[in-house]
Formats: C-alpha cells, structure tokens, sequence
C-alpha cells in the first residue's frame, strides 16, 4: 500500500513540475492576424506530417513522436517557417500574418534558434525567385519567340547569381555547426548550382547522423546526383534512329557532344532548336556533334519535327516517351535537358540553352 501511495506521489510531484515525455516533440504557438487563414500545417521536407484549424486566439499544438532530431516546417498560408524539434522539446512558436515572414519568435529548441538566422536567409532567397518569376512571366506576355528566349537567360543569370551567393552562405554556416542544423543548411541548396558543394558535404557526413531519415535521404539522393555529376562518365545507352538503325551514346567519343533530350510536343524545345541547329553548324567541323533524343511516343510527329526544324544530326528514340529507359537513366523530369560531353565521354557542362550554349562552345572549342 505504501509503494502504491509513493508512486500516486511522485507521479503526482512530476505532473507539477511539469513532465517531459523524452519519445516526442510539442509545438505549440498563436498565430496573429491570419486572416481569411484558417489552418497550419506541419512539414517534413515536401512531406505533410499534420494540419490542424486554429483554436481559441489563433492557437495550435502539433504533438508527434520522435527519437531525433527532425527537420520540419511550419506552413500557414505562402508563409513557410523551418525549425528543428528534438525529443523532448516543447517548441513555442509565435508570429505575425501581417509582418514579415522573417519576423517570428520561437522559444524551446537550441538548433530551431540556431537556424532561425539562415532560415530567414532562405525566404529571402525564395521571395526572389518568385518576383523575378512574377516579372518575367509579366514582359512575357507581350514579347515574340526570340525575345523570350533572351529573356530567360536574362532571369536565369541574375537568379543565379542569387544562388551562388546563398550557396556560399549555406557551406560557410555548415562548417560553423557540425550538427543538424549545418545540415538543414546543405539541405535547401539546389544540385543544378551547388552540384559540388552538395556532394562533398554528403561526403563528410558519411558517417554521421546515421539514424535520421531525413539525411539517408540526402545521402541516397546525393548518391545519384554523384553519378551524373560533372566530371562523371556519361551513362551509355542503346536507341534507335528514325529508319529503326540501332545507336550508342559511346558511339559518339572522340568528339564534344551535345546530348540533348527533347520531343516534338515540348515547345521550348522546338524554340531552342534553331538556336542548335546554328551552333552546330558553326562547329561540326571543330570536333562538334549533337545527339538528339525524344521523348515522343508517335513516330510522325517526331520524323516530322526533324524534317520542319532542319535537325540534320542524329536523332533517336525508343517511342516510349516518360516510360523510355533514358528517363531514369539521366533522371529527367522536365524537357528540354541536356549535357555537354567531352572527346573522353566525360560530363563538362549541363543544360546549356541560347547564349550560355554558345559561350561555353566559343570558350571551348578555340
């Protein structure tokens, strides 16, 4: 009877004191002035974990388990909030609709304090991209074929630039923590710019953080962004021209290649074809060629698109559109995508479109 009457008090003194489950993580918070808002949402990477309406005062409690520390975000309308909850943390979140999205207050996690720095970094890279976005797709409207095309190499140069900034900025912090917060920082680069600095990163951390999903994730992913990296061997693979001839990538060594995948229906495609057909034949003769490979599934369409844009290299395809072998192969998931090959079959340069295209062959090919 006593020992049942110690263990009612102690349970009882520890419910006072305030008892921490170590198996799980709390964020609670208020949200102000929401507006027309009614719910948050919480995120793991891409991945929603929970959402919930807002209580009493704008209130909200996510309560999940957990036996590491996870990267999440909190997502209440456009406005995203990173954080890092450990087990055991009770996370108090507090921010405003009607300021800035960078103007938040959180209390209760030491790595989620540590990150809030960089993660405001992060928007401000994210509100860049969307208004130079938004002003593209606005002198868009009015502007012909070849005008577009400059255009985007205009946005695409000065986001870009953005990048390599925010890239510098996410390797220097990495190196400042050597923790998961370092981590979150390498997790929010982009592999088309920061391809190298991700893949060295995933290196030093081999052997780190080894129970948390979240960086096996990266690992793996890093891992097959290795394979197709510069300075990689492109992968071979068998196709078939327009008159059923079988054809090899490995066919093509000797000379500096353009592996460009498109098709008939991709109209940036088509768009970026006279531009090709220009730079191929200003250097077929300089140890130049072209490899073009479709993502058709009809062949007239495909022998007709050849035929009306004047495509005289060779052409192949397995007409299985996103179901070809060379989608996975090359881990395509949006046309027009490219490399450019060196004489070794080596990986030197990606998706190259218009003047970028040009500059590299003019620097390359002397």
């Amino acid at each position: 009877m006593m020992k049942q009457t110690l263990l009612v008090v102690g349970c009882l003194f520890l419910f006072l004191i305030g008892c921490k489950n170590k198996d799980e993580f709390t964020i609670s918070g208020q949200i102000e002035n929401p507006g027309n808002i009614k719910v948050i949402s919480l995120y793991e990477g891409e991945r929603k974990l929970d959402s919930m309406f807002f209580g009493d005062k704008n209130a909200f409690q996510f309560k999940r388990p957990t036996s590491q520390a996870r990267l999440l975000s909190l997502r209440v309308g456009k406005n995203r909030y990173d954080l890092i909850a450990s087990p055991g943390e009770d996370i108090v979140f507090k921010a405003d609709l009607q300021k800035d999205v960078n103007d938040y207050q959180l209390e209760g996690s030491e790595l989620s304090s540590s990150i809030q720095s960089f993660s405001k970094m992060r928007n401000r890279r994210d509100a860049v991209r969307d208004s130079l976005q938004a002003d593209f797709a606005k002198k868009s409207i009015t502007a012909d074929v070849d005008d577009i095309e400059n255009l985007r190499s205009e946005y695409k140069q000065k986001f870009t630039e953005q990048l390599q900034y925010y890239t510098k900025a996410a390797v220097d912090f990495a190196e400042q923590h050597d923790d998961i917060a370092g981590f979150y920082a390498i997790s929010t680069l982009d592999p088309e710019i920061a391809e190298a600095e991700i893949i060295t990163y995933a290196d030093k951390i081999k052997d780190k953080f080894l129970d948390n999903g979240y960086v096996t994730q990266f690992k793996e992913e890093t891992n097959k962004l290795r394979k197709l990296a510069v300075g990689q061997p492109a992968p071979d693979f068998e196709s078939f021209t327009p008159n059923n001839k079988s054809i090899k990538l490995s066919d093509f060594k000797g000379k500096y290649v353009l592996l460009d995948f498109w098709a008939s229906w991709c109209m940036p495609c088509r768009q970026e074809n006279p531009n090709i057909v220009k730079l191929y034949n200003q250097y077929k003769g300089k140890g130049f060629d072209v490899f073009g490979v479709s993502l058709d599934d009809n062949p007239g369409p495909w022998m007709r698109a050849i035929a009306d844009d004047k495509l005289q290299w060779t052409q192949a395809s397995d007409l299985k559109a996103w179901g070809s072998v060379v989608v996975g192969l090359y881990r395509i998931t949006g046309i027009p995508a490219s490399y450019v090959l060196n004489p070794e079959g080596l990986i030197i340069a990606k998706n190259l479109r218009g003047k970028e295209l040009e500059d590299f062959l003019k620097k390359t090919l002397k």
